[in-house]
């Protein structure tokens, strides 16, 4: 009666049969939201088959997978508790599917009692003939090559069903980590898009849980999806597809390395110009306090180097900064937190050293004597930086980082991809030396903006034009009095006075001209420079030295 009618237009005929049986209870019509194919965009069409399925609950599958999940590292945590609630809702897992290509079930089934065949000879049987022939022998073969002389195939139903794919993928773990000698099972870690909670994740766990009674991986590690600028998904029809090959043409692959690095892959990640073009800004400062580095280090050797312990206590800190940062980064590095290692490296560049240590050792590398204990430190400060900043920085600009180290190590065949991970030494910690500097810093900015307000006003042309006069309450007067206070102000003279009487404000400053000249060698304003004298005593002597 129904044969031939379309499944979706001719429901008024299918409504009329059930009216005239009286077995229609109501009639009408109602908008509401159905699924169509994503490929075709047409209605799709409900049919029920009989399947296969594994049960959660037969042989406490989802009990096995619900106490594997909790003794598995989920990287961000939160991806624990989503898979979870999945495995806890779920239904038993379809694994059957029809179509004319994929992995067969493989099963017999007797023909009156309807119930699959169990024998361990037979499986060895499909086992060995899919390892010499192929997944193909069960569509190939006759059943009574499987079976045997102990069963009638008359009497048994080969199935032509194959497994679900994310049966395939989820036993990946199986046939690739069990099987290869190089590899180990479990694997140390599974990471894929948020959608693989669903997928992958979620196959792998139920199938290794259901033979191996435990997960396949120890941690999870889930990412966004890459986006376009305004946050919408990349496609051809939007024409907002941003193709790796065209960045790396335009602004070179380790801009794109370091768009991963530098954006939260806990989230979506986006992309377009704008975003790259800030990036490429973030490279180069990177790129020049290798370049820095490079210049600073030139014709630098063994013999320069400078034991710790004799190092200034600027020195000291920067060497503590480093090992606070090698701990960091190590941390990160097993967390999987990659931005927070780029930010890390980056403010370390920019802050630390361009716009605090760098500025204030120009003096010293560019007119203290070079055999000076204060130089020689300088330069092995920055020898151990650039050690420490290559390797740290290859596994993110690897192309940069190797390009700085041959440029420093053009005659020895080697690269800084085969150098180990840089390790501080012990001795370089130091909590108290890093408290001080830490306010000492922060006098500094208030010092520096004071000098700055002056330059906008005309009194100043350059800081080394200054001379600063400091009331410090107690507590800021003892962490500055063994400093030196013109170099860390980069100035040409401070006076420092004791007022008991501050509390909340920790210093007051006033900014007046230096007395005497500018110094044709150093730029700084001392008394001694004035009339035929060009040179302040220090560059004098310099010069007679060398």
């Amino acid at each position: 009666m129904l044969g031939g009618l379309r499944v979706l237009k001719d429901n008024e005929i299918i409504a009329d049969i059930m009216s005239e049986h009286n077995a229609l209870i109501g009639r009408g019509k109602l908008n509401h939201s159905y699924p169509h194919s994503w490929r075709s965009k047409a209605p799709l069409v409900f049919r029920t088959t009989p399947q296969w399925f594994i049960s959660m609950t037969t042989n406490n599958l989802r009990d096995t997978s619900l106490k594997a999940l909790s003794q598995t590292t989920f990287y961000p945590p939160q991806g624990q508790n989503r898979l979870t609630k999945m495995i806890e809702d779920r239904p038993d897992w379809c694994i059957s599917r029809q179509r004319a290509w994929g992995v067969p079930l493989a099963i017999f089934v007797n023909k009156k009692t309807q119930e699959p065949l169990r024998d361990q000879e037979v499986i060895d049987r499909i086992v060995e003939a899919f390892k010499t022939d192929g997944a193909d022998a069960w569509f190939e073969k006759p059943s009574s090559f499987f079976l045997g002389s102990k069963y009638n195939p008359d009497d048994y139903e080969a199935v032509t069903d194959i497994a679900d794919v994310w049966f395939d993928s989820g036993s990946t773990h199986s046939f690739v980590l069990e099987e290869r000698d190089d590899l180990f099972w479990p694997a140390s870690l599974y990471l894929e898009g948020t959608d693989q909670h669903r997928g992958w994740f979620h196959s792998s766990l139920l199938e290794s849980c259901g033979t191996r009674g435990r997960a396949p991986y120890d941690a999870v590690l889930t990412h966004g999806f890459v986006l376009d600028q305004q946050g919408r998904k990349m496609s051809k029809s939007l024409g907002n597809i941003t193709a790796p090959q065209k960045v790396i043409n335009e602004f070179g692959a380790d801009i794109l390395r370091l768009w991963v690095v530098g954006s939260d892959y806990y989230d979506d990640l986006r992309i377009g110009k704008e975003i790259l073009i800030r990036h490429s800004d973030h490279y180069r400062r990177l790129r020049n306090t290798l370049r820095y580095l490079l210049g600073a280090l030139n014709d630098f050797s063994e013999n320069e180097k400078i034991n710790f312990t004799e190092m200034p206590e600027l020195e000291q800190w920067v060497l503590h900064r480093v090992s606070e940062l090698s701990e960091k980064i190590k941390e990160n590095t097993e967390k999987f937190n990659l931005h927070d290692i780029y930010l890390d490296i980056h403010n370390f560049c920019t802050i630390d050293l361009s716009a605090f240590y760098f500025d204030i050792r120009k003096d010293t590398l560019y007119c203290e004597n070079p055999s000076s204990a204060e130089r020689k430190s300088c330069r092995t400060v920055m020898d151990i930086l650039f050690q420490s900043l290559t390797t740290w920085l290859a596994p993110i600009i690897c192309f940069t980082a190797e390009e700085a180290w041959q440029s420093r190590y053009r005659d020895q065949e080697n690269s800084v991809h085969l150098q180990t991970y840089f390790q501080a030494k012990k001795e370089w910690k130091n909590s108290q030396i890093g408290k001080k500097w830490s306010e000492i810093r922060e006098l500094r900015s208030v010092v520096t903006s004071s000098i700055e307000e002056k330059r906008k006003e005309g009194l100043l042309g350059s800081s080394l034009q200054a001379k600063v006069l400091i009331e410090a309450n107690e507590d800021s007067y003892n962490v500055l009095q063994d400093v030196n206070l013109p170099d860390i102000f980069i100035c040409s003279d401070v006076q420092m006075d004791l007022n008991k009487n501050l509390s909340e404000t920790k210093i007051r400053v006033k900014i007046d001209l230096a007395s005497g000249g500018k110094c044709m060698r150093c730029w700084k304003v001392v008394p001694e420079v004035k009339d035929n004298i060009e040179l302040c005593n220090r560059c004098k002597r310099v010069l007679e030295l060398n």
